[in-house]
């Protein structure tokens, strides 16, 4: 009895270096894969990466992890637009299947999915800032975009009607939809300008409009978008998606 407690006590002792040893190594691969991240990406700040499964030293060997998430804060996405970005917030990834190179300087996710946000604030530099004329005597712009409920995008059109602005803004409700690496926003209904006519393409070049999202990390590419309370919450996927290297 006595020698089997012995090696009973051995047993548990090296099995708690071996999970010791394991989140040590596990702690400092996922340092060296978010310094390599955000090299790779050229961001503003490390983002967060976590090695998913139990235990990560047999992973290791065997040149492959199952599931790696991946965290960046805010992501300056290009839009195609004379170098201008926008800001993509919370960017949050989930690699399956990700294999590395022999000297860990390479790393690639077989498939990827994930979420991010998109403000309203941001998505509103898209729109028409300028007053433009919709009919003879009407001007309008968008001053504002929000929640409008049930999936749609609330935008708030101020308008001049004969040199007079109107003394409430106008709104009206929008969907917004993902056609590959382009956001558009659409309005259900027009917006009716104090009883002025209004041509409908005139008024849709100030309350419809689009944003394209270029380069997001890895090569994911957007997959769907819906309006919620903080701004546009949009869906990633991707395959063979990069994260270093």
């Amino acid at each position: 009895m006595r020698a089997l407690r012995i090696f009973l006590i051995v047993v548990v002792v090296l099995g708690g270096l071996f999970v010791l040893a394991d989140r040590l190594a596990v702690n400092f691969a996922e340092g060296e894969a978010a310094d390599k991240l955000k090299a790779t990406e050229n961001l503003a700040s490390t983002p967060d990466v976590s090695i998913k499964g139990f235990p990560f030293l047999t992973q290791v060997v065997g040149g492959s992890l199952d599931d790696v998430e991946v965290g960046i804060k805010d992501y300056e996405a290009t839009t195609g637009t004379n170098g201008q970005t926008i800001r993509i917030d919370d960017l949050k990834a989930d690699m399956k299947g990700v294999e590395f190179s022999g000297d860990y300087s390479s790393a690639t996710a077989a498939s990827a999915s994930g979420t991010a946000t998109i403000a309203y604030a941001e998505l509103l530099k898209t729109a028409k800032s300028e007053s433009t004329e919709v009919a003879p005597g009407v001007t309008a712009r968008v001053i504002g975009l929000s929640d409008g409920g049930n999936g749609k995008i609330k935008v708030t059109v101020e308008a001049t009607v004969l040199g007079t602005k109107l003394p409430q803004p106008l709104s009206v409700l929008s969907t917004v939809t993902a056609e590959g690496d382009v956001v558009r926003v659409h309005a259900d209904s027009l917006p009716s300008f104090g009883g002025v006519q209004a041509a409908e393409n005139e008024v849709r070049s100030i309350t419809d409009f689009e944003q394209k999202i270029d380069d997001l990390p890895g090569g994911i590419q957007l997959d769907k978008v819906e309006a919620a309370r903080g701004g546009v919450e949009i869906g990633v996927k991707g395959s063979n998606v990069r994260l270093a290297g």
